[in-house]
């Protein structure tokens, strides 16, 4: 009795194991698809299967291979950290900065930029307040470079942050530090004068 439950055990799991293989398909080998840069009738893809590259993308691992480049992705031109932006500063970079800014680096560092993050708060290791003479001092390219390396307990941020943002964080940097250092005598006299105005009855 008990072979014959067995067998009849087998059986009906053979059956199952054929009816469950005659269900699978192929589509997802077998189904329709394009090879790379290959003309299709998207209108908006050129003709083309591929997307284009968006601005200022680099493949991970990529070398630069000018001076220009290498400076836009990590800061330094020649090994010397640099001071100058590499593209025209505009409220919307200053603005894309402040939230780029908010989301990576306000968690260590907070709004203000003195070091006060809730990460800070929650007892891990607190980082240098941009306001310190050495980080007013520091060259905008550090700010770059230290977002795409690390620095002491910070990690980097090159998979995250990508180079024209890094770009963007530095010059917001700036502006935090300008405003929580500037004095009467570094408004020009023409906003002076706006505000002057402002206060009369």
């Amino acid at each position: 009795m008990k072979p014959n439950i067995r067998r009849s055990g087998a059986i009906v799991v053979t059956l199952v194991a054929l009816l469950a293989a005659s269900g699978c398909r192929n589509d997802m080998r077998d189904g329709a698809r394009l090879k790379p840069l290959e003309k299709t009738d998207w209108p908006d893809q050129n003709d083309r299967s591929a997307f284009e590259l968006p601005e200022h993308t680099v493949a991970r691992g990529t070398q630069p291979t000018t001076p220009e480049e290498e400076y836009f992705m990590t800061g330094k031109m020649n090994g010397q950290l640099g001071n100058t932006m590499p593209f025209e500063l505009t409220r919307d970079v200053l603005k894309r900065g402040q939230e780029r800014f908010n989301i990576y680096c306000s968690p260590c560092h907070d709004r203000l930029g003195t070091g006060q993050g809730m990460i800070v708060q929650r007892g891990f290791a607190r980082p240098p307040s941009y306001h310190i003479d050495r980080l007013r001092q520091a060259p905008l390219g550090h700010f770059v470079d230290v977002m795409a390396h690390g620095f002491g307990a910070m990690s980097s941020y090159a998979y995250r942050v990508p180079p024209r943002d890094r770009w963007e964080i530095a010059a917001y940097i700036r502006v935090l530090q300008l405003s929580q250092g500037a004095t009467m005598e570094s408004v020009p006299a023409n906003e002076i004068q706006k505000l002057d105005q402002m206060e009369e009855p």
